[in-house]
């Protein structure tokens, strides 16, 4: 720890130190070979704030050199808290905005962006423990989409979230953006095997309890006002990916179907409005 911060300014792109920020893919930052490596990028003073809390460890930090007596300072000062492996602290790269501007989104950032330590993956069977109301992401493949969805979760009591294989990592820099940082706050894992996930997702789920329930718009499909959803003991909501929806099989598998009543000739929502629809209909 140091109560001065290691400021380092940046005068190119190009520089090594802002390969994380500029450069490292998706794939790259989740570092599946060697998960000790693996990083997120957690954009605004906000978020940075929530994955502080959350207990997420800080690597490097980058703003506009223009802020760091203002907007970013109070978080600079949290960041003197971490010790670093060289004793210097944290780095905090600053360059101008002109440069910084030129990274995707940054405008977008309210000037600070951090590099953090990604969280240990947990197992399904792990995030469900004590866990009574769910939600299942199958193949949902935008982020705003995802980092909705986590969102809505927490502010709407939903205790655990399980993506499966191929649905967008919670943890990308636009998800975390759009959730707040609340990807931080709900547990999370993956659920099933490659893309016939619902063949072990299910039965998994129907093991520990749970009551399974598609959303999709079918001739059997129940109202998410019934009362038979409240009064579940345990409860997994199954949302589809984008524009298709869920796969014949999911709904096959799923205890019950569930729709949203609507009007107007409309035939379905966003998925991350119906996730939220959804969320509140089946709290406690």
């Amino acid at each position: 720890m140091s109560d001065t911060p290691n400021i380092i300014r940046v005068n190119s792109l190009s520089s090594s130190l802002l390969d994380p920020y500029v450069r490292l893919t998706g794939a790259q930052m989740r570092s599946r070979l060697e998960p000790e490596r693996a990083i997120f990028i957690a954009e605004s003073p906000t978020v940075i704030d929530v994955a502080l809390d959350a207990g997420c460890t800080p690597i490097s930090f980058l703003c506009d050199e223009k802020l760091i007596n203002g907007d970013v300072k109070r978080i600079i000062g949290r960041l003197c808290d971490y010790p670093s492996a060289d004793g210097t602290g944290v780095p905090i790269y600053v360059g101008d905005g002109e440069l910084l501007r030129s990274i995707t989104g940054f405008e977008l950032t309210r000037g600070a962006l951090c590099e953090m330590r990604r969280p240990e993956p947990r197992t399904a069977e792990d995030v469900l423990t004590g866990a009574r109301r769910v939600a299942v992401l199958e193949e949902i493949a935008d982020s705003t989409n995802v980092g909705a969805i986590f969102r809505s979760a927490a502010a709407l009591g939903i205790d655990a979230v399980l993506l499966t294989p191929t649905c967008c990592d919670p943890l990308s820099r636009r998800a975390v953006r759009v959730s707040m940082g609340t990807a931080l706050l709900i547990p999370f894992a993956r659920i099933g095997d490659g893309q016939n996930w619902q063949k072990s997702g299910i039965p998994l789920l129907h093991s520990l309890g749970f009551t399974t329930v598609a959303m999709a718009l079918t001739d059997n499909s129940v109202s998410i006002n019934d009362e038979s959803l409240k009064n579940a003991e345990r409860l997994a909501i199954i949302l589809g990916t984008e524009g298709t929806g869920l796969k014949p099989e999911t709904i096959d598998a799923a205890d019950l179907t569930v729709k949203i009543p609507m009007t107007r000739g409309v035939d379905s929502l966003n998925v991350g409005a119906a996730a939220a629809i959804a969320f509140f209909a089946i709290r406690d």
